[in-house]
């Protein structure tokens, strides 16, 4: 099965410092989809200005007592928890990115026929916006209403 996340609604480049929350000021803004256990390793970073984002992750299923598990190399687990890291960060001259802060899409709040579905059409499509409501980057836990799950066959739109 593959993962498609289909993103819109980025903030922008830039994030003014924010002194009431105690958030400075970040330039350059990227995103991505980091990498199981491997913070630095991240998949096809966006710049936070881009009118959209998509990623497609490699993954497997299957049945446990508890439904359908996803696994894959994005794919993060912890606590027995499953979930996607999206990760912020700037990136400098060098082209270095520096991740301030993470996105967790919940891949368990999935309800059970949609994640039934996409196993056996062989496509999980997530769609979600990536600004907060104070106009700065998505971050924290990432449940539905926040994001869309579905499921289509690969190739679909």
């Amino acid at each position: 099965m593959h993962i498609r996340i289909d993103a819109v609604d980025l903030p922008g480049l830039t994030r003014p410092a924010n002194v009431d929350c105690r958030v400075p000021a970040y330039g350059n803004l990227h995103v991505a989809v980091q990498r199981r256990d491997r913070p630095a390793e991240l998949l096809e970073p966006q710049p936070g200005d881009a009118p959209s984002a998509t990623w497609t992750l490699e993954c497997t299923t299957s049945a446990s007592p508890t439904g359908i598990e996803i696994k894959g190399p994005y794919v993060q687990d912890r606590l027995g928890r499953r979930f996607i890291y999206l990760s912020w960060g700037t990136v400098d001259e060098s082209g270095t990115f520096t991740m301030f802060r993470r996105a967790k899409l919940m891949l368990d709040v999935i309800p059970a026929d949609v994640l039934t579905a996409a196993a056996r059409a062989g496509l999980l499509i997530g769609r979600l916006g990536l600004t907060d409501a104070q106009g700065g980057p998505l971050c924290a836990r990432v449940e539905p209403p926040h994001v869309t799950w579905t499921a289509a066959a690969p190739g679909s739109s």
